[in-house]
């Protein structure tokens, strides 16, 4: 009884590839079969290259020539195996030396607290330890430079490596960069898209950030060409999406979301914040009114299959705080400081999650630092 190719690769049909869903012949694993009247040797490449999986294939075609082709075969296989490397899923954008993370902060309309978030999200990491910087982005109505009482200050020029670059004015241990420094209280921005985008290069690429774990950069409301710009030049980590309770500004906050996950932007959404969810009175602390409505921004998350990361009440201190320059999660021992510190809790975790393109250093470092856990 003759001993036929043909036979072989008939009966190495019947065997899966590891991982390929396919049989032996059919993925093209079966790379050679010499046959010498009785003895047979295969080489088969495989994607698997674990030592078990080599074995399974090495046995089940020895009992499956054994069964269909011929009972007494002297059967050698070689199992080799050739591992495909995946595409590094790369962030697109310029990094900027020394940065780490850049996480955005988004509204679908103005009015929100935006600003607000993003200045106490700011000063709560910086109060945990890590380096925190500030792009305010909202190049026509740019407001960090007044939530952090600089309005009167200007970023100096510094050298780096034979260039002449910004250096970011610090104020709470947080490096801000706004183009409310380089125009007039009174001055109108009246700028068409590329002019804006520009501007924001200059400030993104031209500027000194030194060593920094997060660069927070406040988006301006919408979904427009500033937004672009920023997803096109920068590797965003991630955004944070924030709203008020009310179906107006939720449906504009679905849009916000929904533009970070275009397939071409595909920026991670770590999660909404809810600003303004209820109204406490100083006379009445306990009390809560919700004027906007209820809930909205926690029962969007859900729908959207995102993290809510934390609700804000309409208080007049956090009000008053931002207009004198001195974000309320200075405030230590408060319950709006433990209100902002859970929220910036959340954001970590939620980026320790995602950022799996960090090195391992990295993620832990966060992980501990903030107190947080991914599980």
């Amino acid at each position: 009884m003759s001993i036929l190719k043909k036979d072989i690769l008939a009966a190495l049909e019947n065997i899966t590839a590891p991982g390929e869903g396919k049989s032996l012949v059919e993925s093209n694993s079966v790379k050679n079969i010499v046959i010498f009247d009785k003895e047979i040797i295969l080489d088969v490449e495989i994607g698997n290259p674990t030592l078990q999986a080599k074995k399974r294939v090495e046995v089940e075609i020895m009992k499956i020539i054994h069964e269909k082709v011929h009972p007494k075969a002297d059967i050698k296989v070689n199992v080799t195996a050739v591992v495909t490397e995946k595409p590094v899923n790369k962030k697109p954008g310029r990094e900027i030396p020394g940065v780490k993370n850049i996480i955005a902060v988004a509204s679908g309309k103005g009015g929100v607290g935006k600003s607000t978030i993003t200045s106490n999200l700011a000063v709560s990491l910086s109060k945990m330890g890590f380096a925190v910087g500030i792009l305010d982005a909202d190049v026509y109505g740019p407001s960090t430079h007044l939530m952090f009482d600089v309005a009167n200050a200007k970023p100096r020029s510094t050298t780096v490596d034979g260039r002449s670059k910004m250096k970011p004015v610090e104020s709470y241990g947080v490096k801000i960069l706004s183009l409310g420094f380089f125009t007039q209280p009174n001055q109108a921005v009246i700028w068409r898209g590329p002019m804006a985008s520009k501007a924001l290069n200059q400030m993104i690429f031209d500027a000194d950030w030194g060593e920094l774990d997060f660069l927070i950069i406040d988006l301006p409301p919408g979904t427009g060409d500033v937004h672009l710009s920023i997803v096109q030049a920068l590797p965003l980590t991630g955004a944070v999406i924030v709203s008020t309770p009310q179906n107006i500004a939720l449906a504009d906050a679905k849009k916000g979301v929904a533009m970070f996950q275009q397939e071409n932007i595909n920026v991670p959404v770590l999660g909404i914040v809810e600003n303004m969810s209820y109204f406490t009175p100083a006379e009445l602390p306990d009390n809560k009114y919700y004027i906007f409505g209820k809930d909205g921004a926690k029962n969007l998350a859900i729908d959207l299959d995102t993290k809510f990361l934390g609700e804000v009440p309409l208080v007049q201190s956090i009000r008053e705080s931002g207009d004198f320059g001195s974000p309320v999660a200075l405030q230590d021992g408060t319950d709006l400081e433990e209100i902002f510190i859970g929220i910036t809790k959340n954001v970590l975790s939620e980026l320790v999650k995602r950022n799996t393109d960090l090195p391992p250093t990295e993620v832990v470092r966060i992980t501990t630092m903030s107190g947080c856990s991914t599980k």
